[in-house]
């Protein structure tokens, strides 16, 4: 019988050999162990340099006596011919010397590697090279005297420094050294920028020598002076922002009223884009705000924070000064010389003007009187400041009964600016100085001048279209439509005054009582209201005679009046470019900037900590050890299947080398599996005894002699 031959399939080879898949394994232990050793030999070094202690021979931090003992060492031995240094060598022990005997220059450099003056070394080596050492003249370094004084400002210890973040206003401050030239140089710009931010943040100084507090706010190794900024209502360090800026008033100035309160920039306009950029684009209920500056600088930070606070009823534009179009702004504005301050009203109205420089408690107290137009406008945002508002606010107070409010109503048209001219001429008659004279008091106007004077009497004017149910609600009248409500054919305009009367017993701006009042506006309001309406001519003798009847019968006789639900003055769009300036700010202590610059700063400090470079290297043998157990364990799981495997190839063999060549005929028992499985099955049947082979079972095959 013939022995069919077996072929064996070569195994394929695996796609990873041995040494790719060794070096995939160890990646990352290679990568900390190559990071520890740049780490240790190019970043420490670098960070790390030979300090002064090295160039007098003794150890770092030493005392200042010590310091004086080694400088005297080495004296008498160049003094006694023992030993002869050249000049680079001297000049090195010489500054070394000068900078450790000094008690502030010792400290920052000991503790914050701050080394201002090193750049004198290389200026006496090019100075003195070539020349024997007597002619080197003393002392290399120049003290510069400087206190805190000098700033002016208060200084921010340990003790304090909670405190100073109580408050709601933002807070800069400098980290400065006694013993530092730069922060001498810096000292004036401190004091302008202090100046600058009075009122908008507090500012304060913080000496190195309060180690404690300098640590935690300064870098590792600052650069001084430096400066850090807590924004508003920060109460930790994680809101800290540092400048890392031009040490200049305007840099650090913007950089305060940008990042840190996100208060809007004001905008130059050149005499060309001032009226079709700025003048027609504004609200025209707003009062336009022009400043003159000779330099060009940025607006101070409070101004811009006045922006922001008046920006319902101003809006700001800069202008820079020059000389060859002052008789353009002189024949336009009035104005004569920079810098200046213009307040731009209604048509008609001659500009208010200011020259020089203002502060901050000047400029708010400027602006709040020039905020309102001359007849200001009755809007959302007015109405209470104004006391034209039936929930209980008066201009005179909490305590008046009584108060006025006229109100001129109408579409923009050319009849409602005339009219607007005609009532800012009657407050103008009424708006007399001083006190009522004995004439004065015999006068028809008397009351409506006592009125004025006592604040119970307001003037003021409403857009009729934009406002038409407030409009409505007081014109209800035929006519009413040719004043309120979208333009039509015809433009009318009406005045009317109201007369509020306070209940004692209702509280001021009170709320609904229920959420069915806050819902269905039931609640009426506070205080009682009569309305009369004019129908006179347009004389202003008239128009003061009308006013002054209706105010003194108003506070004689005991006059009807009516409680209800004023409709609210509808709120109007706020300023476009204010409102983009905004869209686009992100808040200092939340923004994706201060979180990356945070970041970076953090790596910064940790970046020449001589601890870093064990700890990768570390963490490179943790690694290295964890890869190694694991493919040992691997292996070793692997070796019995394989010396199993072996013991029974053979045995394997030789069983095939005795059967016939059968690859290509299906085995009994695979058949008889196959069918089985194919079989519906009966979970319900119980299995019989043929269904399982026993274990000693095997299949007799037969030869080619026994079949027949």
């Amino acid at each position: 019988m013939a022995t069919p031959s077996v072929s064996r399939v070569p195994p394929k080879p695996s796609a990873n050999s041995p040494l790719t898949s060794t070096l995939k394994a160890y990646f990352i232990p290679f990568i900390l162990f190559s990071a520890s050793l740049v780490y240790q030999l190019i970043v420490i070094p670098r960070a790390f340099p030979p300090s002064h202690y090295d160039a007098l021979g003794i150890t770092p931090r030493s005392s200042i006596e010590e310091v004086n003992q080694a400088y005297e060492k080495l004296s008498s031995k160049w003094n006694s011919g023992v030993e002869v240094p050249s000049t680079i060598d001297f000049i090195k022990v010489r500054y070394a010397f000068e900078l450790l005997t000094n008690h502030n220059w010792k400290r920052d450099y000991d503790l914050f590697s701050i080394d201002e003056q090193f750049h004198v070394i290389e200026k006496a080596k090019e100075q003195y090279a070539g020349r024997s050492i007597s002619e080197i003249t003393f002392p290399l370094l120049e003290t510069i005297p400087f206190g805190p004084e000098d700033h002016a400002v208060d200084v921010i210890n340990s003790e304090n420094f909670l405190s100073k973040l109580e408050t709601d206003k933002a807070l800069l401050i400098q980290i400065f050294s006694l013993g530092s030239a730069r922060c001498a140089q810096f000292s004036n710009e401190w004091k302008r920028i202090v100046t600058l931010l009075d009122g908008v943040a507090n500012t304060g100084v913080i000496d190195l020598a309060d180690v404690q507090l300098a640590t935690y706010l300064a870098e590792k190794r600052p650069g001084i002076p430096a400066l850090v900024a807590f924004s508003p209502g920060c109460r930790s360090f994680r809101c800290m922002s540092r400048y890392e800026g031009e040490l200049s008033i305007d840099s650090v100035t913007d950089w305060v009223a940008t990042s840190i309160l996100s208060l809007p920039r004001i905008r130059y306009y050149s005499k060309e884009s001032m009226a079709q950029d700025f003048l027609l684009k504004s609200k025209p209920h707003k009062v336009k705000v022009i400043f003159f500056s000779q330099t060009g600088e940025r607006a101070t930070p409070f101004i811009r924070q006045a922006a922001k606070n008046y920006s319902a009823v101003a809006t700001f534009a800069f202008v820079l000064w020059q000389e060859g179009e002052s008789s353009l702004w002189w024949n336009m504005l009035g104005v004569e010389s920079a810098p200046a301050i213009v307040f731009l009203k209604e048509t008609g109205v001659k500009p208010v003007i200011h020259h020089g420089y203002v502060n901050s408690s000047l400029f708010v107290d400027i602006m709040e009187k020039n905020k309102h137009q001359v007849l200001p406008q009755l809007r959302s945002v007015t109405s209470k400041e104004l006391g034209c508002d039936a929930r209980g606010f008066s201009r005179a107070g909490k305590d008046t009964k009584i108060w006025y409010c006229v109100v001129l109503v109408g579409r923009y048209s050319l009849e409602l600016n005339t009219m607007r001219e005609t009532m800012r001429r009657v407050q103008e008659i009424l708006s007399k100085d001083g006190e009522l004279t004995a004439v004065d008091q015999d006068l028809s106007s008397a009351p409506a001048l006592l009125a004025l004077k006592q604040k119970r009497l307001t003037f003021t004017w409403l857009d009729g279209e934009a406002q038409k149910s407030y409009c409505f609600f007081y014109i209800n009248s035929e006519d009413s439509y040719e004043t309120c409500g979208p333009r039509d054919m015809i433009d009318t305009t009406q005045l009317f005054i109201v007369r509020y009367d306070r209940n004692g017993t209702e509280d001021v701006g009170k709320q609904p009582t229920n959420k069915f009042s806050a819902l269905y506006n039931v609640e009426s309001d506070p205080a009682s209201q009569l309305v009369a309406k004019y129908n006179g001519s347009n004389k202003i003798e008239e128009i003061v005679q009308w006013i002054s009847e209706i105010i003194k019968d108003g506070d004689s006789k005991d006059l009807p009046s009516f409680k209800s639900r004023t409709p609210e003055l509808v709120p109007e769009d706020a300023d476009s470019s204010w409102s983009s300036w905004t869209q686009g700010t992100v808040s200092p202590s939340g923004g994706l900037n201060h979180r990356v610059k945070s970041l970076l700063n953090k790596i910064h400090d940790y970046s020449d900590d001589p601890r870093v470079g064990p700890f990768l290297l570390l963490a490179a043998l943790i690694s290295f050890g964890s890869v190694w157990f694991k493919r040992s364990q691997v292996a070793q799981s692997s070796k019995p299947n394989h010396s199993s495997q072996k013991s029974k190839e053979p045995e394997h063999l030789d069983h095939q080398t005795s059967e016939p060549d059968q690859s290509n005929q299906p085995n009994a028992k695979d058949v008889t599996m196959r069918k089985r499985r194919t079989r519906p099955r009966n979970d319900l049947v119980p299995p019989s005894m043929t269904d399982v082979d026993p274990k000693d079972a095997y299949q007799v095959e037969f030869s080619d002699s026994d079949t027949g």
